[in-house]
C-alpha cells in the first residue's frame, strides 16, 4: 500500500509538472491569427459627394418607393416629395413637352434615389399648391458621406436654381453650385443652348 507520504510526494510531482507544462505551452504558444481584413467594395458609378457633402444631417428616415422625374419622389407611405430650391427640365406634365436634358435629369435622380433610404428635411413650407412635401433631400453613400441631392442636381447640371419663398435657406448655395455648372458646361448648360 502507498503510504501518506508517497501518496503526498507523488500528487505535488503531478501538480508541479502540470504547472510548469501550462507555463511552458502558454508562454510558447504561437501568436494568434489575426483575420485578414475584408477588402472595401469600390461601388463603379456613384457619386462623389465632395462638393455635396454634408454632414450631421437630421430629418425623417424613409426609402423612395417611385422616382416620378429628376425633382420629384414618391416615398414607401406613398406620399409625393418636391425637391425645395431646384428645377430639373420637364419629363412627366402632359401639358408642356420633355425638356431638353429632361431625361438625363430623371435618370440620375432614378439611378441614385430608386429603392434607397433617404433623409428629409423641411424648410419653412410643408407643401406646395400640389400637395407635395417641400423638402431637401440627403442620400447616404456607402462611404459615410452624405449627398445632397438638391445640391447635386444643381452643380452637376441637372437642374437650375429656383426659389421658392420662403423655402430659401440653401438659397445662396444653389446659386454658387449653378454657377459652377455653368462656368465648367455641365448637364445642361453645354447641351441646351442656356
Amino acid at each position: 500500500m502507498w503510504s501518506n507520504s508517497k501518496l503526498l510526494a507523488i500528487a505535488s510531482f503531478l501538480i508541479v509538472i502540470t504547472g510548469f507544462s501550462f507555463l511552458w505551452f502558454g508562454l510558447n504558444q504561437a501568436p494568434p491569427v489575426q483575420p485578414s481584413p475584408l477588402p472595401i467594395p469600390v461601388v463603379q458609378n456613384s457619386p462623389v459627394a465632395s462638393s455635396s457633402a454634408q454632414l450631421g444631417i437630421t430629418g425623417e428616415r424613409i426609402v423612395v418607393s417611385r422616382v416620378v422625374d429628376g425633382d420629384t419622389i414618391e416615398l414607401v407611405d406613398g406620399k409625393t416629395v418636391r425637391f425645395v430650391g431646384m428645377d430639373t427640365p420637364e419629363t412627366v406634365d402632359p401639358r408642356r413637352p420633355v425638356g431638353c436634358f429632361g431625361k438625363e435629369a430623371s435618370n440620375e435622380t432614378k439611378s441614385l434615389l430608386s429603392g434607397k433610404e433617404v433623409i428629409l428635411q423641411k424648410d419653412v413650407s410643408e407643401t406646395d399648391k400640389y400637395k407635395r412635401l417641400l423638402r431637401y433631400v440627403f442620400l447616404p453613400l456607402e462611404n459615410g458621406q452624405i449627398l445632397f441631392m438638391n445640391d447635386y442636381l444643381v452643380r452637376e447640371g441637372f437642374a437650375k436654381v429656383k426659389a421658392y419663398p420662403p423655402d430659401t435657406k440653401y438659397n445662396e448655395q444653389f446659386k454658387q453650385a449653378e454657377k459652377e455648372a455653368r462656368e465648367n458646361n455641365r448637364g445642361l448648360w453645354g447641351k441646351c443652348g442656356n
